[in-house]
């Protein structure tokens, strides 16, 4: 099935956005130029522990994206291809850093084709300047009380510098 088929061009950008980085606005940026609609989809993974609650994650990245109409921010608890079907999208928009992330995106994509054929992956390379930038070193580094500027939104610094304010 080519993407013509798919009408207006929907895509989901999935992840747990623990915070949110500039190389995750940078995919989000770069896809809503690409995509009609573009839903960051924030995903509420038990098997994680996360710093930010799925609320507070979803109220970040609504203040980091609101200059872009075409985006939405949603949270989901199920299978990605459920969500997938419920907004009537079929395609995922992944970010790639390093080929380190590639054989385990390369899986997933597979697994999602497996589930439903009709759904597509996309991926993006991340800009240079934000190829080594992950939410866990970013975390990292706002533990321990170094500068995070230039590595994630200014809401989101101003957000991680409560998290781990001394009590």
């Amino acid at each position: 099935m080519s993407i013509e088929h798919f009408g207006m061009k929907i895509a989901v950008y999935p992840g747990s956005f623990d915070p949110v980085t500039n190389g995750h606005l940078d995919i989000i940026h770069r896809s809503a130029k690409v995509f009609d609609k573009l839903v960051v989809a924030v995903l509420n993974n038990t098997s994680k522990n996360p710093l930010f609650t799925l609320e507070e994650r979803t109220e970040l990245l609504r203040k980091v994206t609101s200059d872009l109409p075409n985006v939405e921010i949603d949270s989901f608890r199920d299978l990605l291809i459920n969500y997938m079907k419920q907004k009537n999208a079929h395609l995922i928009v992944r970010g790639l850093r390093a080929v380190s992330d590639f054989e385990y995106e390369l899986q997933m994509a597979s697994m999602n084709r497996k589930l439903d054929e009709h759904f597509e992956t996309f991926f993006m390379t991340s800009t240079p300047q934000y190829s080594y930038l992950s939410s866990s070193i970013v975390k990292e580094i706002a533990r321990f009380h170094g500068p995070v500027t230039g590595l994630v939104p200014e809401q989101v610094e101003k957000a991680l510098l409560l998290k781990y304010a001394p009590r």
